[in-house]
């Protein structure tokens, strides 16, 4: 898809990988590197100051729930951080982990995006008053793939680097350019439609419970697959599946049910209808409530059509995503009411409202109405819009990138386009903004993950039938998923 206009990105040039190897009787590193290799590297040395590092033990642990990685414990001395050489066993050791900075004298450097059933040679190293010390060489074996972990077949001659991430059934998943799979989390009840990288480097999911009826809240995952912490909305309502935001302070932002009693009598429904609409809230580390906002105190239940308020259960506004403005204030996606939705977070203040019947934006060079059923909606800069519209002619779902001024209350359709041949996404859905002009978007119900070119071309896709991907996002690296892509 092509984006027009002033907005700066960072170049797509392909990531290279680097290995690192210490030259005999010196202190100096010899760096070869490659392309699209998952790896963070470790520094380069300095001059010689102080006492070198040192190893007092060193083990290697796999990782039960995820044969594809492991971790590497040890116990140094005058280490400021430690890496892991690796490589398969009577091969080079060609990979090297990020670096991670001791706790006192421990640290736990993780190994990730392994094979399965094979044997590796792991080497840790060590950084700190300006020399490297290379620790005594371990050996692991990595076991065998869970038996349910689904597979995938992919396709295209020029994706963007790195991994991209969903969900799949009772998993969390990260597959490779290839369609390996480099990285799984296993949730018992299953993982929930919206497993997703964030910026503060790890992952969060919504995943079921063994009881429908308890309560569903988020949990934060690191890149080893333990979950962190868990995630709920204030005052006891449901978080929403759809999308959540973490923020590097610690508090995170999200969607929650807000059910109320209406009399819709006087209107074409009933009297005591339950109604829910979508809550925002933004939540602290320490759970406090931050921001709270509620369309009952800002929407008319008019703006939904009369058909879908008519019955004694009405699901009013179903939003299904946020995305932090630069200026702080937040966007959220309506989907039964059509429309994207700019509030306040200080004051609460609707400050536009683009599409729907309630639109304060007139379209122009697109149909009418503009978009609906719409999902996965980003900005890609203050005024422009990238979002999954479900309605089309119910047969052909399109990423639709919109200019917006809301001074002059005008939209203009910038670029438009779908898979092929056409398909209708009736649920879920998402689109990514990627560096160099290309988008990720997933078809949701309609079974189909594709990378597109700036100018709308297929550069890669998930072959054949993936099933149901609410959700795909790219990230560059395993060891800081989310960090410096778009969400």
């Amino acid at each position: 898809m092509g984006r027009p206009g002033g907005r700066d990105r960072r170049g797509g040039s392909r990531r290279r990988s680097c290995r690192v190897a210490l030259v005999a009787g010196t202190a100096l590193l010899v760096l070869s590197c490659r392309e699209d290799v998952d790896v963070l590297g470790p520094p380069p040395p300095l001059p010689l100051i102080g006492p070198p590092p040192q190893f007092v033990t060193s083990a290697v642990v796999p990782n039960e729930a995820n044969v594809l990685s492991a971790v590497i414990l040890a116990h140094v001395r005058y280490a400021d951080s430690v890496a892991v050489r690796y490589g398969l066993a009577g091969a080079t050791a060609d990979r090297v982990t990020s670096t991670v900075s001791p706790a006192g004298d421990s640290v736990s450097v993780p190994v990730l995006g392994l094979l399965p059933d094979t044997v590796y040679t792991l080497t840790p190293i060590a950084y700190g008053n300006r020399r490297i010390t290379t620790g005594e060489a371990l050996t692991l074996r990595t076991g065998a793939l869970p038996a349910d972990l689904p597979s995938y077949a992919t396709a295209g001659p020029d994706p963007s680097p790195g991994f991209v991430v969903f969900a799949s059934g009772h998993y969390g998943i990260v597959i490779d350019n290839t369609g390996r799979v480099v990285w799984y989390r296993r949730f018992e009840y299953g993982a929930g439609l919206s497993f997703a990288a964030q910026p503060t480097g790890h992952y969060v999911a919504r995943p079921a419970t063994p009881v429908p009826t308890d309560p569903h809240p988020w949990v934060e995952i690191d890149p080893l697959g333990n979950v962190t912490r868990t995630l709920p909305c204030a005052y006891g309502l449901e978080p929403r599946l759809h999308d959540l935001i973490l923020e590097s302070d610690g508090s995170y932002w999200l969607m929650c049910d807000e059910t109320r009693t209406m009399d819709l009598a006087a209107m074409g429904g009933v009297a005591d209808a339950r109604v829910t609409a979508t809550a925002i809230q933004h939540v602290g580390a320490d759970g406090t409530l931050l921001f709270s906002w509620t369309p009952f105190d800002h929407f008319d239940i008019t703006d939904l059509n009369p058909a879908s308020r008519a019955g004694g259960t009405v699901n009013w506004t179903h939003g299904n995503a946020l995305d932090l403005d630069t200026d702080g204030n937040i966007v959220v996606s309506f989907r039964n009411l059509n429309e994207v939705t700019k509030i306040d977070t200080e004051t609460g203040e609707v400050l536009w409202r683009l599409g729907g019947v309630r639109s304060q934006f007139t379209f122009s060079d697109g149909p009418t109405p503009a978009f609906a059923r719409q999902h996965g909606v980003r900005l890609t800069s203050p005024r422009r819009v990238l979002l999954l519209d479900n309605w089309g002619d119910s047969l052909d779902s399109r990423a639709e990138l919109y200019d917006f001024e809301p001074e002059q209350g005008v939209a203009r359709l910038l670029a438009s386009y779908g898979s092929a041949p056409a398909v209708s996404a009736q649920l879920g859905g998402s689109v990514q903004d990627l560096p160099g002009g290309r988008t990720l978007v997933s078809f949701g119900s309609a079974g189909r993950v594709e990378e597109y070119d700036g100018g709308g071309q297929i550069v890669w896709r998930i072959e054949g039938a993936p099933g149901y991907i609410f959700r795909a996002q790219r990230i560059r690296s395993l060891y800081a998923p989310g960090v410096g892509l778009p969400r």
